[in-house]
């Protein structure tokens, strides 16, 4: 029985879920949704004039990986544990504006800049899964990747709140590994290349460095 008794770091966690649940909930429906109305508006107006990304080494080596493609859709549930965990409004605000700077930001580049990633070819009856998420998005919106910006700044808050509960080696190593695959399932689903996946990357680090500021 002793086995199926949480430890103090489960009991804190549940204690920050339940903090303003109400609140988080309803809060991060309506900024994702909000979020995909001004993603598309942006897409729709600009696309027609993006510039094609080119390819470097590191995308022609990758292959196309079909099974990367739910942990790219995980970003929505992983981008909500930050959230969720958050132990107070302090917190949940200061997590909450800079994801709103950080979308602000790369979409300001895509309506000066607007990019896309090339067109590859997809089997669309072997993957419809996957058709249907090249025809929804279009490729658009290339440069920066907000999946891995929001992946980076993501895994830098939940480090810092499992380390506040005192969470185990294991939990960090998820995180990690959690943020890792999603990066990754970008290029694995030809969603990015690896220039805008670095530009991503730039961006969620610049702000986990001001989150340590």
């Amino acid at each position: 029985m002793d086995g199926l008794v949480a430890g103090p770091w489960q009991r804190l966690l549940g204690r920050r879920v339940a903090t303003l649940w109400p609140l988080k909930f309803v809060g991060n429906t309506l900024a994702t949704v909000g979020f995909f109305v001004v993603y598309f508006q942006v897409m729709q107006h600009r696309l027609p004039q993006a510039w094609m990304l080119p390819l470097t080494p590191l995308d022609r080596w990758l292959e196309l990986r079909v099974w990367a493609l739910p942990l790219y859709g995980s970003l929505w549930l992983y981008l909500a544990l930050p959230v969720a965990f958050a132990r107070d409004m302090r917190e949940l605000n200061g997590f909450t504006l800079r994801a709103a700077a950080m979308s602000a930001i790369a979409l300001t580049v895509f309506w000066f800049w607007p990019t896309a990633v090339p067109i590859f070819a997809i089997d669309g009856e072997l993957h419809p899964a996957l058709r249907f998420l090249k025809d929804t998005d279009a490729a658009g919106n290339a440069f920066p990747s907000l999946h891995v910006s929001f992946s980076v700044f993501a895994c830098a808050v939940l480090r810092r709140q499992l380390r506040e509960v005192g969470a185990p080696s294991w939990m960090h190593v998820l995180n990690v590994a959690w943020a890792a695959g999603i990066v990754y399932s970008t290029l694995a689903i030809r969603q990015h290349v690896a220039i805008d996946v670095a530009g991503g990357l730039v961006l969620g680090l610049a702000f986990c460095w001001r989150l340590r500021s």
